[in-house]
């Protein structure tokens, strides 16, 4: 390291604001990094347990907001959306001349409105986005830097602060980044959630049942305990406060309708017309593209149940189906969003792009979706579960979202910890296969 390096991190000042779990991972990142001035706080109210708990590491925890603004050269606002305009507005005045502002929010139009209402004239906004929970390795992993009123100086010295987190950097606008996060992760998240929803409604544990056993099912079925597993409300901002997401959550739910319709009326011929334009459009273009996820086998290892193989029993996907007619009727290309995905979206892609590319699963999952009775109620609770999912976004309804979350959440919370174990294990596997 370079003796002008050294004295940046021994001089700089680093603060955050909000010391959720994200908070707490950027601190310990950078202060384990060499960084030797890191201040943060949370609620005033924290402040003694935050102090006890990071006594010794290093990192200053400060009594508010105030505080870190006022000494700290770059800034990380790291709270829920839905909260950003208040502590903006309560801290942001505060904040250090010639300081970078930044935000850890995952949705950006509610984050830079804040900056911009609330922020003296003489601050920098270069914020970005971690595309990562928090207990996932940030090593290439997205994250999405926006130099919104920044100098080439200042935005050096941001990529200068998060080279540590080892992630893929992506230079977007605020825009942008919305516009492509409302599908890596808004309709991604209600997808999951409303698979999760279903088996709630039919009382049923997915890992019993032979519909929902081995390959890709293990990817639904995992994906959607670690979604339960977390905090509602950051789900909830991604989709309600994402000015982009609405159109996208409507049109995936319209589009489990419109197959539902076709499926038990039994219209073979349109329901694998529209199936086929949709796989078509959608990854009829790869080019040399290598498919995301490995093989059935690999997969297998990654189970909550021990159905053994020839018990296992077809299944429609409609969810799947789903999602490629919803990319197909917007005309959007999820492999142009790459640039923004989370371990999730890559699943989420992933076991969509393994279903259309292997002719026999597909036609199995179209005979399946029109002529296997026995799988109808499921696919008839997800059709429900979808659209109640899409009106409670499409209302901005933060109170409902949290209590349809938490309801599901409830039914399956004694499979937690083992299905974060796999989980993490799953997303480690894909993220050595798509870096490599």
């Amino acid at each position: 390291m370079s003796e002008s390096a050294i004295v940046e991190m021994e001089s700089i000042q680093l603060g955050i604001i909000g010391m959720g779990d994200m908070g707490k991972l950027y601190a310990r990142t950078l202060s384990q990094a060499g960084w030797k001035n890191v201040n943060v706080c949370d609620m005033p109210s924290r402040y003694e347990q935050l102090r006890q708990e990071f006594e010794g590491t290093g990192i200053t925890v400060m009594k508010d907001g105030h505080l870190v603004s006022r000494q700290s050269d770059w800034i990380l606002y790291s709270v829920p959306a839905e909260f950003i305009d208040a502590v903006v507005a309560t801290y942001g005045p505060s904040t250090k001349i010639g300081a970078i502002v930044a935000g850890q929010t995952s949705v950006k139009a509610p984050e830079i409105a804040a900056f911009e209402k609330h922020l003296p004239e003489d601050v920098y906004i270069i914020t970005c986005h971690s595309m990562h929970g928090p207990t996932v390795s940030s090593k290439g992993q997205p994250l999405v830097i926006i130099n919104h009123r920044g100098s080439a100086e200042k935005l050096a010295l941001v990529e200068r602060i998060l080279a540590c987190f080892e992630s893929e950097i992506a230079h977007l606008s605020y825009k942008e980044h919305d516009r492509i996060t409302a599908d890596t992760q808004a309709v991604t998240h209600m997808a999951f959630l409303s698979m999760g929803t279903t088996w709630k409604h039919q009382d049923s544990f997915p890992w019993f049942d032979p519909t929902y056993t081995g390959g890709i099912e293990n990817v639904k079925v995992n994906m959607t305990m670690r979604i339960l597993s977390n905090k509602w409300h950051v789900y909830a901002g991604l989709a309600i406060l994402n000015p982009s997401a609405k159109a996208q959550v409507r049109q995936y739910s319209l589009s489990v309708a419109a197959l539902f319709k076709l499926m038990i009326q039994e219209k073979e011929a349109e329901f694998v017309s529209r199936i086929r334009a949709a796989g078509d459009f959608v990854f009829g273009n790869r080019g040399n593209r290598e498919q995301i996820l490995l093989s059935d086998n690999l997969l297998d290892q990654y189970s909550l149940g021990s159905v053994p193989k020839d018990k296992r029993k077809p299944n429609s996907h409609l969810s799947l189906l789903a999602m490629v007619d919803c990319w197909y009727q917007l005309k959007m290309n999820p492999y142009s969003h790459m640039v923004c995905q989370t371990p999730l979206f890559r699943f989420w892609l992933g076991i969509s792009e393994y279903l259309f590319l292997n002719e026999d699963y597909l036609t199995d999952a179209i005979q399946a979706a029109l002529y296997d009775k026995e799988i109808r109620e499921d696919d008839m609770e997800f059709m429900m579960s979808a659209r109640g999912w899409q009106e409670c976004i499409a209302l901005g309804n933060m109170e409902g979202y949290r209590m349809r979350f938490e309801d599901t959440a409830q039914f399956f919370q004694n499979r937690f910890g083992e299905a974060a174990v796999i989980g993490k294990q799953m997303i480690e596997m894909i993220t050595r296969k798509t870096a490599a």
